[in-house]
């Protein structure tokens, strides 16, 4: 879009000559009226809010007197923890904040179009690569980690040794199909949703429309569950190998 939202003007205000000048360095070209994208504003906007609440809430947190958003915030919790308790098992709670921070991350990335003025940055491809990117990385580092590299590669040839050329591209293939689908599948849901909203403001300027409103809150909670759950499921597939080797078994 041509159009340059109010945070991405601010943000450039003050960091814009920083940027250029650390370009220049590197031997980059930007562009000088705007050298942070809209999408790279906003993910920035994303994480500060992220932080500032977590300190907030980590101060807040009480055992004596919690408040009805420390219920929410420890419903959210065992949400995920049931979640990795039914697909991956017990021993896969130490996954919980790296799955906790990438939903929130996702659904504030997703919710943020919302407000007039701002854009979602996962409505950009960029964005929602970068989260599949990481996604792809933590599991397979977590598969090695849990079980050796070369016990993880191993489960790649599959159970029998005259068809593992076949099985190892075919894995290869299903590997590296996740990352894409993760990503074209929540910048396509976002941006169709970013351009309805566009439309519905461009009819009614001063008021969106409250089923509107309601959906794409619903959609951007329902695209971030989905990429939390879809990780979770990738982990599960890269640690349960190990289970043949002393590992906890699965809690259903």
């Amino acid at each position: 879009m041509s159009h340059t939202y109010w945070f991405t003007q601010v943000l450039n205000w003050i960091l814009g000559p920083a940027v250029l000048w650390l370009a220049g360095l590197a031997g980059l070209r930007l562009d000088p009226h705007k050298p942070i994208p809209d999408y790279i504003a906003h993910i920035l906007l994303v994480v500060m809010i992220l932080l500032v609440f977590s300190f907030w809430l980590r101060r807040k947190l009480s055992v004596e007197r919690p408040s009805g958003f420390q219920h929410l915030v420890e419903m959210l919790l065992l949400g995920i923890r049931g979640l990795i308790d039914s697909i991956i098992g017990p021993h896969g709670r130490k996954f919980i904040p790296f799955h906790i921070s990438l939903g929130l991350f996702i659904f504030l990335a997703n919710a943020m179009g919302l407000i007039p003025g701002l854009e979602s940055p996962t409505s950009n491809i960029n964005v929602t690569a970068g989260c599949a990117i990481v996604v792809f990385l933590h599991y397979n580092w977590v598969g090695i980690r849990e079980q050796g590299l070369l016990k993880y590669l191993k489960h790649f040839c599959g159970p029998v040794i005259f068809i593992a050329p076949l099985m190892v591209a075919v894995e290869i293939l299903s590997h590296l199909a996740r990352p894409f689908s993760l990503s074209v599948r929540l910048f396509a849901n976002i941006y169709g949703e970013d351009m309805i909203i566009l439309v519905f403001t461009g009819l009614l300027p001063f008021l969106l429309p409250l089923p509107i409103l309601a959906l794409s809150i619903f959609t951007s909670l329902i695209q971030a569950f989905v990429f939390v759950i879809l990780s979770i499921v990738y982990i599960s597939g890269a640690v349960e190998h190990s289970e043949e080797h002393g590992q906890p078994a699965h809690a259903h």
